[in-house]
Order: C-alpha cells, then structure tokens, then sequence
C-alpha cells in the first residue's frame, strides 16, 4: 500500500528522498550509539557547534554523553582508508542546545561522510550530492562556498599567533570591516593586507564573476592552490548545470584546527539559518589517528520542522461539523469518502475558531454542505 503524499510530514519525506539520493551513488547506512565518553567529546570541542553537551554517570561510573554530533563519532569507528574508501550516510538525532532557544533539544539530522582519499571527484561528488539534497527541500536554495586554505592562507601572512589568528577569522566570518580594521591597526598590519583583508570578508556573488577579483588578492601559493580548487569545481558543477545556486563568500569559514580544504553551507528560503553545512576535515580524521582525508555535510531538519510549522497555512483541507442528532455511521462512511479522495478532514461538534482550515462543511440530514471556503 502506497501512503498518500499528504500523510508525510516534509521532514520525513525529506528523509526518505535524501536517503535512496544517497544509496544511488553508494552511500550506505550508518547506525551509531546514543552514548559516547564525555572525554571523547570534551577533547574535540573545538570541531562542536556547541560546548554544552549533555552527560550522564553510567553503571560502571564512567561519564557519558548524548551524542552532540555524529561525524566524530563516524570517524572514530570509520575503516576507510587512502586505499579504500568508506562513503556512510546517517538519519540520527543529536541533542544539543537549540540556537535561539538556550534549551536541549533531540535534533533530528541527516548527513554523509566520505573518508577515504579526497581527490578532485569525490570533493565534487559531495558538492553535488549536497546540492541534491537542497533541491529535494527547495527548488529556491542557494549555496555560498568558500575555502579555509584561501582565508588561511591570507591571514598566515600577518605572522600572528593562534589566538590572533582566530579572532581575525572571526572578523571575516561576521564580515566586519570595522573590527578587521581596528584589529590591522592594533597588530601593525600593513595597508596593502588590511585592505585585501576587508575585501576578502566582503566577497560575494557568483563563481564567475568573484573568482577573477579573488585571484587579485592572492599573496602566497596556498591561496593560488585554493583558488585552483574552487575555479576547478565551479567549471565541473557548470558542466553539469550546477552553477546556477553557487555563490563565493570567504565569511564561511570553520574552526582552523580541523577544517583544511573546501567548506559550504545551504540556505532555502524562509529559513534566515543555513539548512546545510559540510565541508573537507582531514585534520580531525588525522588528529583521531586514521590514515585517511574526509568531506561531508549535514542536514539540519529541525529547522525544516520549525519553519513548516511556522509557514503552515491551514490545519486541514476540511473541518467537517456535525449536529447531534447525526447519524455516526453515515458521518463516518462522508469522512472516508472525504480522505479516499485525497483530503485531509477533522470533525468537530462546533467551530471553536482554533483550527485553520480551507474549507467548512456541515453534515446535515440531507447530507453534506460546504459552508465557507479560504482558498
């Protein structure tokens, strides 16, 4: 028996769609613990969206977590290798702070990995497979893409510290020309960098026209290396007619510790949050000891959740009312006719002026009757 579509919230029918995406291009499923040691994660925070992780004692007294993300835990575990590649999708829920809430919530979400050699096919392999994932959400998406080794390479050439590495990528993140200038002048940068630095966080637009103005402000090969990248995967993505939702923008970028090549995140409209987020880690999976590179993203369906329910028009197609003297037998069989026929009915006594609906019906003893329409 087929399901009518109706039946399906969007995120579940999201789920079932990216997951045959996945296992088309052989991705295949991977199915972890809800717990992992506290000291697992606490040694990796730095690769967590969030430091708040919920833990628990367990019986042996050790401490546990719930899991806050899924990749590190792939990686853990993972077989892949430079010889052999491992291409895993997941369905799992995380729990962590809700941004805009300040409260635990079960996240439901959607991602793969692929850990194994990262050459230029499975990078663009992954891109696309994330595009995919946003068109099966949204027709109307778009992703900004960026690479750490090209804002990397720009900020090496303050000579600067860790720390003052981070906070001048976090004034490229927010694209803040003024904190980038007022750091410039604190650290005695020169006029040239700061100036390329301000122009770097501001970059946006399509491939085609930001790529030339990118390649302007290259200082050093590691940002010529980067640039090769990205220019290599838009011409490829173009071929395919994948270039059309792709926008440049160097504000995307993550924690410099683990994050090393490409990185993009998704946006749909309507959504004000990124849907989608991935990019190349080989410095986590080296720092977990394995013999491999890695690129992957997730999918965010918590706030998919959030924003059907917000833009969500009506409750039902129809709320049907009836009398009390109405044949109950008679109100069932106009019900199932109602839903055999693809709608969705709610029955009520009375119209409380609490449900949303596109049309109002009554039962009555000559039969049904359609007393107000919203379409």
């Amino acid at each position: 028996m087929t399901l009518p579509k109706m039946l399906l919230k969007k995120e579940e029918e999201v789920i079932f769609r990216l997951r045959a995406l996945f296992e088309q291009f052989g991705y295949q499923k991977y199915k972890m613990s809800k717990f992992e040691e506290y000291d697992f994660y606490a040694e990796n925070r730095n690769f967590l969206s969030s430091e708040n992780i919920l833990t628990f004692s367990g019986l042996d007294g050790k401490l546990l977590a719930l899991k806050p993300d899924v990749t590190l835990s792939i990686v853990k575990n993972t077989k892949g290798s430079y010889e052999i590649p491992e291409r895993v999708y997941y369905n799992e829920n995380v729990y962590r702070v809700r941004k805009g809430t300040g409260e635990y919530k079960e996240i439901m979400q959607v991602g793969l990995e692929y850990i194994g050699e990262v050459d230029r096919y499975a990078t663009l392999e992954v891109i696309r497979l994330a595009q995919k994932s946003l068109t099966i959400i949204s027709d109307n998406y778009i992703m900004d893409i960026s690479h750490m080794g090209f804002v990397m390479g720009m900020i090496e050439e303050l000579d600067l510290s860790n720390s003052q590495n981070e906070v001048f990528l976090k004034g490229i993140s927010e694209k803040n020309a003024h904190s980038i200038q007022a750091l410039c002048r604190q650290f005695g940068v020169k006029k040239e960098l700061e100036n390329a630095l301000v122009e770097v966080a501001s970059l946006y637009g399509s491939m085609e026209e930001n790529l030339p103005k990118a390649k302007a402000l290259c200082f050093n090969k590691k940002m010529e290396l980067a640039l090769e990248e990205l220019e290599a995967v838009f011409y490829a993505l173009k071929a395919n007619g994948g270039s059309d939702h792709l926008n440049l923008d160097f504000s995307v970028v993550n924690g410099m510790d683990y994050y090393n090549g490409i990185i993009f995140q998704g946006f749909i409209h309507g959504v004000p949050n990124s849907i989608l987020s991935g990019g190349r880690y080989d410095n986590l999976v080296h720092k977990l000891g394995k013999n491999s590179d890695a690129i992957g993203f997730a999918v965010y369906l918590d706030l998919l959740e959030r924003y059907e329910s917000l833009q969500k028009e009506y409750d039902t197609d129809i709320l049907l009312l009836y009398e009390e003297n109405t044949d109950a037998a008679a109100l069932l069989k106009a019900v199932e006719m109602l839903t055999d026929n693809g709608q969705s009915v709610m029955v009520q006594k009375q119209n409380n002026q609490t449900v949303k609906y596109r049309q109002l019906w009554c039962m009555r003893e000559r039969g049904l009757e359609i007393i107000a329409e919203n379409d």
